[in-house]
């Protein structure tokens, strides 16, 4: 421990709203959805990627993204992004005055085509027109590349993959690159490589981690790129989302637990964990769901 730099601040990028929710069956009410953006954002989140502009035939639960977006309780302070994965989105997007939107390329060929009809390269250019209005528009543009340490369909990525994808990424405008283990089947060293390859393209406080907790490794995953100087990690409220390659895997990781780990090792995260607690309470109580957080059961449990 003694020869690595941990970064003394890090943020939290809230995903629970949009990558938690989108995978729901039931349709969840517009009204809890902001709801949930409330209590987040009262419990010291600054950054929550709310919804997605794509077509409702593909994603029914994000159906009503203009609702959310006009009754998001907007606070100063707070960045409130979306996602777009082609043009069309992001015009509908940017009615509602996004501070950010989120475009996302595979670093596996195989799950391009299968999961956007598409390859790698054929997407980049799609982004290509999203990114120049995003610009144009003084909307910030994040990049997530999905599938960056394995894919259900190539198997392992390899960390050359990811550094071209980045620098792909970066030909087209992207200002902030998100290196994300999809099916959570990542490891320390192997994320360590796989961020790397994002750094030579990205600095240090563009580039962040997004882990799925498939294979019980993400807090792991968290603390190797700790150990890089890597201070922005995609998370979820209670571990909102499954993960609909690896069936009856969990999804994200919690939201809670990643700011037990954080303040357990005097890193500031500007997060009130017992607020957020409650937020994922609130949640899981409208899904009728058990929580999907170690460090909130816990909590929860201690109260009696």
């Amino acid at each position: 421990m003694s020869n690595a730099h941990f970064p003394s601040r890090v943020t939290l990028v809230e995903v629970g709203p949009r990558d938690g929710l989108q995978n729901e069956a039931r349709p969840v009410a517009t009204q809890a959805k902001i709801e949930l953006i409330g209590r987040l954002q009262a419990a010291g989140l600054t950054e929550i990627e709310v919804t997605s502009f794509v077509s409702p035939r593909w994603v029914p639960q994000m159906a009503d993204n203009t609702q959310v977006m006009a009754g998001l309780p907007r606070q100063a302070g707070v960045r409130y992004a979306v996602l777009t994965p082609n043009l069309k989105g992001f015009e509908a997007a940017l009615a509602t005055r996004p501070d950010e939107i989120v475009v996302f390329g595979a670093a596996s060929e195989a799950f391009s085509q299968k999961n956007i009809n598409c390859s790698i390269s054929e997407s980049i250019e799609r982004f290509a027109m999203v990114c120049d209005s995003a610009r144009k528009a003084g909307i910030k543009v994040r990049g997530a590349i999905s599938c960056a340490l394995g894919c259900p369909y190539e198997g392992e990525v390899a960390p050359e993959r990811v550094g071209w994808v980045a620098s792909l990424m970066k030909d087209i405008g992207v200002q902030h690159v998100g290196v994300a283990d999809t099916i959570g089947v990542g490891t320390p060293r192997k994320v360590q490589a796989a961020l790397a390859a994002a750094l030579q393209h990205f600095p240090l406080h563009e580039v962040s981690g997004h882990f799925h907790d498939t294979y019980g490794q993400a807090l792991a995953n968290i603390y190797a790129s700790l150990e890089l100087g890597v201070h922005t990690f995609d998370t979820s409220i209670s571990g909102l989302g499954g993960c609909p390659y690896a069936k009856g895997a969990t999804g994200n990781v919690a939201t809670e637990d990643v700011v037990y780990l954080l303040e357990g090792m005097g890193i500031t995260t500007g997060i009130d964990l017992p607020r957020l607690v409650q937020a994922g309470e609130y949640i899981r109580g409208v899904l009728g769901q058990a929580n999907g957080s170690r460090v909130a059961r816990a909590l929860i449990g201690q109260r009696g």
